[in-house]
């Protein structure tokens, strides 16, 4: 996928995460394109990719809706995602991986300490960062040798942010995102390094954690759930890994 189109698709699901894009609140592409300042044609995918995800409802006629998300949907979703892919990073453990997986894994690794060496980043790096954590999520997955897993996964995608392409952040504090997704990569070497070394046991907890630490979206949603709030733009925001 194209930058800007990701780009859109990451900002329209921090929006629709902080409540700067309400619950009920009809949506479509010519006003939201004018208001992201792009064409209509990444709206339009955006606007698919996030029906997809189980954030927006397509109506009968023009235009799409946002749904409510709620802290048991996010819940849930995320603690599937968590045991299916560390069952495939067990797998993928128990198999060995291919030479290709394993040199293309390294230099996914490689590329993510690069882009955190100068100890900050922009949105043009979490572009980046979207698309090699995307594709270190697969090739494990792939390694598992299990097309369940792949299955399994795709069905669960349609629940909000339980796909690992969906990735949102905070453009207002790159600092700690820097620290956050800082930390993830961190993870990924430690999940290759024990699947890397046959530890089918520490790569499923690893990526358990890994996928689990996604669940500060759910603490967001409950906490003010219970104070009878309306959600508002954060700015410390928990986003997808």
């Amino acid at each position: 996928m194209s930058k800007p189109g990701q780009h859109v698709i990451s900002r329209l699901r921090q929006m629709i995460l902080s409540g700067e894009l309400e619950s009920g609140q009809r949506l479509a592409e010519i006003p939201t394109a004018e208001q992201l300042g792009v064409s209509r044609t990444p709206v339009r995918i955006a606007f698919r990719t996030l029906e997809q995800e189980g954030l927006l409802t397509k109506l009968s006629g023009r235009g799409y809706m946002v749904r409510q998300v709620t802290q048991a949907e996010i819940s849930g979703s995320i603690e599937v995602r968590g045991v299916l892919e560390g069952l495939a990073a067990r797998q993928a453990a128990e198999n060995t991986l291919s030479k290709a997986q394993t040199n293309e894994l390294r230099e996914l690794l490689k590329q993510g300490d690069d882009l955190f060496a100068k100890g900050s980043i922009n949105e043009q790096d979490l572009a980046i960062y979207h698309d090699m954590n995307q594709r270190f999520h697969q090739i494990i997955i792939e390694a598992s040798l299990n097309p369940a897993i792949a299955e399994a996964l795709s069905r669960n995608e349609h629940l909000p942010f339980a796909s690992v392409s969906a990735l949102a952040f905070d453009r207002n504090n790159l600092v700690q995102e820097y620290r956050r997704f800082n930390f993830a990569h961190m993870q990924h070497h430690a999940v290759f390094d024990a699947i890397h070394n046959g530890q089918g046991s520490r790569a499923e907890a690893i990526m358990r954690e890994h996928a689990n630490a996604t669940h500060g979206y759910a603490k967001i949603f409950s906490q003010m759930e219970k104070n009878g709030e309306k959600m508002h733009v954060l700015n410390n925001i928990n986003s997808i890994i």
